[in-house]
C-alpha cells in the first residue's frame, strides 16, 4: 500500500500537521471518531496501514516480519505457554518500543481496566538529574538490550545503545526494563553485584518516575481512538484489565510500527545529523521478505486491478 493507494483529500492535511507534533512538538496526539463501519477486522487493518503511510514506513514487530499486529489477550497455548505481557490481561510497564513511531487503533475497549499510560521522557530524564545526579550519567551510557530472540543472522543477540541520546534541545530515549535485566555487566573496578545494584537503582527511578502522575496521561481509549506517539520522546504502558467472555465483545486493538520518512527539509539536513535520532527500524526479519506487486493490467484497459490467484 501506498499514499495513491488512500487518498485522502481532506485528513491528509491534518496528517501533515500531526506528523510535525510528533517530530517537532508534544510528540503524541489522539485522533478520534474513526467511523464504526470502518472498524471491522479487514477494514480497520486497512485505515490503520493507509494513515500509516502518511505519516512514516510500516516495518516488522516480529521475527517473522509482520508490521500489522493484534494487540488482545491470546491466553497460553501448547507452542506459547507464557505469551508476552501484551498478549496478556497483565499490566505492561512502561517502555518505548523499537519504531520511530507507534500506532495504536482501539477495536473494542476491556470490561475494565487497560487503560493506556503515557510519560514524557523528558520529564523522566530531568527527574534524574535532579533526584539522583550521580546516576545522570548512566543514562548516555552505552547499555545491552537483549533482542530476545528476535534478531536475524549477522546481528548480535544484543543491541548496544544509551538510555537517553540528545539531538538538539530533544532528547531520545530508549527504554525497555524486561530487556535490560540481565545487561549490568560489572563496571571498572566494580564487581558484578555492585553494577547490578546500580542499575537496579537507576531502572527504579526511571519506572517511579514514569509512574508519576506529574509526568504521566492516562487515556481510556474508545472504539475508533487512533493513538499516535513518537516512541523516542514518549514512553508507555498499559494497566491490567478485565475483559468480557464473549469472544467478540474481547478487548482488541491493532498496532503498526513505523520508521519515518526520509528528511527532505533543506534546514533539517543543514542543521545536520545529531540533530535527529537514528531511525528506528523495527525487528529484523528471520527470512528475507522481496516484496512484490499485487496490481496486474486488467484486460481491455489501463487500469490497474488487485490479483485474485
Amino acid at each position: 500500500m501506498t499514499v495513491a493507494d488512500f487518498p485522502l483529500p481532506t485528513l491528509a492535511a491534518e496528517l501533515n500537521r500531526a506528523a510535525r507534533t510528533l517530530s517537532e512538538g508534544r510528540g503524541f496526539l489522539l485522533i478520534k471518531n474513526v467511523p464504526e463501519d470502518l472498524l471491522g477486522e479487514a477494514e480497520a487493518s486497512t485505515v490503520l496501514r493507509g494513515i500509516g503511510q502518511y505519516l512514516g514506513r510500516p516495518v516488522p514487530q516480529t521475527a517473522d516480519g509482520r508490521t500489522l499486529c493484534h494487540i488482545r489477550d491470546a491466553g497460553p497455548t501448547q507452542d506459547d505457554p507464557a505469551p508476552p505481557a501484551i498478549l496478556t490481561r497483565a499490566a505492561v510497564p512502561f517502555h518505548t518500543a523499537e519504531s520511530d513511531l507507534l500506532g495504536l487503533l482501539c477495536l473494542r475497549p476491556a470490561r475494565s481496566g487497560g487503560r493506556t499510560l503515557l510519560a514524557s521522557a523528558a520529564a523522566v530524564h530531568n527527574a534524574v538529574l535532579e533526584i539522583r545526579p550521580d546516576l545522570a550519567a548512566r543514562l548516555y551510557r552505552t547499555h545491552r538490550f537483549d533482542r530476545q530472540e528476535e534478531w536475524a543472522s549477522g546481528e548480535g543477540a544484543h543491541l548496544a545503545s544509551p538510555l537517553v541520546s540528545r539531538h538538539g534541545d530533544r532528547p531520545s530515549m530508549r527504554y525497555d526494563r524486561a530487556r535490560l535485566a540481565g545487561e549490568a555487566r560489572p563496571a571498572r573496578g566494580g564487581g558484578p553485584d555492585g553494577a547490578r545494584a546500580t542499575a537496579k537503582k537507576l531502572y527504579d527511578l526511571i519506572d517511579t518516575t514514569a509512574a508519576s502522575p506529574a509526568v504521566q496521561l492516562k487515556l481510556d481509549l474508545q472504539p475508533g481512538d487512533l493513538l499516535l506517539l513518537d516512541n523516542h520522546v514518549v514512553l508507555h504502558a498499559r494497566s491490567a484489565y478485565e475483559d468480557f467472555d464473549a469472544p467478540e465483545h474481547k478487548r482488541h486493538l491493532l498496532r503498526v510500527w513505523l520508521a519515518r520518512h526520509g528528511d527532505t527539509d533543506t534546514a533539517d539536513h543543514a542543521a545536520g545529523a545529531h540533530f535527529r535520532p537514528t531511525t528506528r527500524a523495527g525487528v529484523t526479519p528471520h527470512d528475507v521478505i522481496r516484496p512484490r506487486s499485487l496490481r496486474t493490467a486488467r484486460p481491455g484497459c489501463g487500469c490497474p486491478s488487485l490479483r485474485t490467484n
